[in-house]
């Protein structure tokens, strides 16, 4: 599911209505937001030939969205490890199998790169007009003619994802003692997981031959730093079994002077 060049902000949420009734099935069942927002993309790239897993979401009573929120926000932690050894799935296994498509956990560990850049492609993408919630009122009073064509609503849509500042997609980092790690050892390890998701690592600046502590690694994408958050506040990755520390990163405020 993609929109073209041509279609409007309005078609597209059309075209991804059951997504957006996913997340918001997500949300009453105290879905933490950037997780269901995480769940849904997950879902929505496994919408592809046969496989509708998503659709049921809908019809489907609370405690099994629970469950299928449970199961796919398990599948996108487990890919930040370094070797992920994914839980069992067996509501999202037996929603794609009612397509004629067995998707066992070992899917995504085999094709984790695939579904990194699928989910991110989503988020960067439509899914900024799926999850932005102004909008889904503003179109929902336009189906019950509260108000005309919106402009906001007819503006054209375009696929390509809006480049945002670095500040927006960096992550700040730090290292236990004696267990630091070289810029190139945190580059790697996300390229050889996620592709070519990194633009660059920064680390501390020290003198007298002391180890940095702490630095920042800017992605290539916003929707990098949520997969790897996924609506936690600090997350721990061990590398080669030295562990890094990962918060999404805040600028120091400017001093302004007149």
């Amino acid at each position: 599911m993609e929109g073209s060049d041509t279609m409007t902000v309005r078609e597209v949420l059309y075209m991804y209505s059951i997504a957006r009734e996913a997340y918001e099935r997500f949300i009453s069942v105290g879905g933490n937001p950037e997780q269901a927002q995480n769940a849904v993309a997950l879902l929505v790239w496994l919408d592809q030939g046969t496989i509708s897993a998503i659709h049921h979401v809908p019809a489907l009573e609370t405690g099994a969205v629970s469950i299928v929120a449970e199961e796919a926000n398990a599948v996108l932690e487990c890919l930040r490890y370094p070797v992920p050894v994914l839980p069992p799935i067996p509501l999202i296994s037996t929603l794609c199998l009612q397509g004629g498509v067995y998707i066992e956990p070992g899917f995504f560990a085999f094709h984790q790169d695939l579904v990194v850049r699928g989910v991110a492609h989503f988020l960067d993408g439509a899914g900024k007009l799926v999850f932005n919630d102004r909008l889904n009122v503003l179109l929902k009073r336009y189906e019950t003619g509260l108000v005309g064509n919106p402009p906001e609503l007819m503006a054209p849509y375009s696929p390509l994802p809006v480049v945002v500042p670095e500040d927006c997609r960096s992550m700040f980092i730090t290292f236990s003692k004696d267990m630091h790690l070289h810029r190139e050892e945190i580059f790697d390890y996300f390229r050889e997981k996620w592709g070519d998701c990194v633009v660059r690592v920064l680390m501390e600046k020290t003198i007298g031959g002391n180890v940095p502590m702490y630095g920042r690694i800017i992605f290539k994408t916003e929707a990098a730093v949520k997969l790897v958050l996924n609506g936690e506040r600090l997350v721990k990755i061990s590398i080669d079994h030295r562990e890094m520390w990962m918060r999404k990163y805040i600028p120091r405020p400017t001093n302004v002077t007149a």
